[in-house]
């Protein structure tokens, strides 16, 4: 199966019968009495879509003369905010925020930077540039550039050159890739790491899914397989994240939602991104993948581990307009 053969789908679609004016003033009564409601904004802001959302803060900033993001970061803490403030920002400029901080802070985050460059097209990646340059006035790749390092940099720095190629398959180049491929499995020097990750950042889907074909005949293994037998580190781990996202983004997804809610103690900066960033273009998908390879529902998982507002407002992003739990 081709990555870009299967029905994607996401939870949060527009809203029918959509007043922007109404949902602000729902939203002020909500923020500014004595105690803030906050099932009033769950039930707001996670069964819009963004558009709609960003409609709502311009309908607030008229009516109250104040800025949405700002008052709900007055009222709100913890993880909630982050959950509440995240649906806030358009796509791109929620890409730029989630990198700008996993670069920022004490220590780089380095699995936000794969998860991010690692999904996202082209255009994606320009728009994503474009808002973190207008946000935060810093160059994105410069900005990588400074706090990575060695082959994992570079990888990066490819990747957020936003170059692949679009739509072109070519079955002999694919057996030659193939080849360089697994070279670079067995031999592991500079050169072969950099033809390495040059062939996965700028080919195109249908050739890295055909180069991938090609590999398994030759080496009789899979590519990840042997990404994680040779290599180590995040460079092993962003290449990896490269191949999954080419082959079924929705899988890949599921398997860090899994690993963010299972192996590492609930690790919830990547729970809330995921299903923001995720919640109108595949996360019902996501949902479906994560069911299907883990045997319980994300539904489940997510009750079992978060409590209390937050954990309403990820299942009202994981429904979307489904009561699926």
């Amino acid at each position: 199966m081709y990555g870009g053969d299967y029905q994607i789908q996401g939870t949060i679609f527009p809203a029918p019968n959509f007043n922007p004016v109404i949902d602000a003033q729902m939203l002020g009564g909500a923020l500014q009495g004595i105690s803030c409601e906050k099932d009033t904004l769950i039930d707001i802001l996670t069964q819009r879509c963004n558009a709609q959302r960003l409609m709502i803060a311009e309908a607030y900033r008229n009516m109250y003369g104040r800025d949405l993001i700002t008052d709900l970061k007055e009222n709100l803490s913890e993880h909630f905010k982050e959950v509440m403030v995240g649906l806030m920002y358009p796509p791109a400029s929620y890409d730029a925020h989630e990198l700008w901080h996993a670069m920022k802070g004490a220590g780089t985050e380095e699995n936000c930077l794969i998860d991010i460059l690692a999904s996202r097209s082209n255009m994606e990646i320009f728009q994503m540039k474009e808002a973190y340059s207008m946000q935060y006035n810093s160059d994105l790749q410069q900005d990588i550039y400074s706090e990575t390092s060695g082959h994992f940099r570079d990888t990066l720095m490819n990747l957020a050159q936003g170059i692949r190629e679009d739509g072109y398959a070519d079955p002999a180049m694919a057996a030659q890739d193939a080849t360089v491929l697994w070279d670079a499995c067995q031999q592991k020097t500079g050169e072969h790491k950099n033809m390495l990750q040059m062939i996965l950042c700028n080919k195109s889907y249908q050739q890295l899914w055909m180069i991938f074909q090609e590999f398994q005949n030759i080496a009789g293994q899979d590519l990840v397989n042997a990404i994680n037998e040779c290599y180590d580190g995040y460079f092993q781990e962003l290449l990896a994240a490269i191949v999954l996202c080419v082959r079924d983004k929705p899988s890949y997804f599921a398997y860090r939602l899994y690993n963010a809610i299972h192996e590492f103690g609930f690790h919830n900066k990547t729970i809330i991104r995921v299903l923001i960033a995720r919640s109108e273009i595949d996360l019902l998908t996501i949902r479906q993948r994560y069911k299907e390879r883990y045997g319980k529902s994300l539904f489940h998982d997510l009750k079992h581990f978060a409590s209390g507002h937050y954990e309403k407002a990820l299942l009202a992003i994981c429904a979307g307009d489904t009561e699926d739990y």
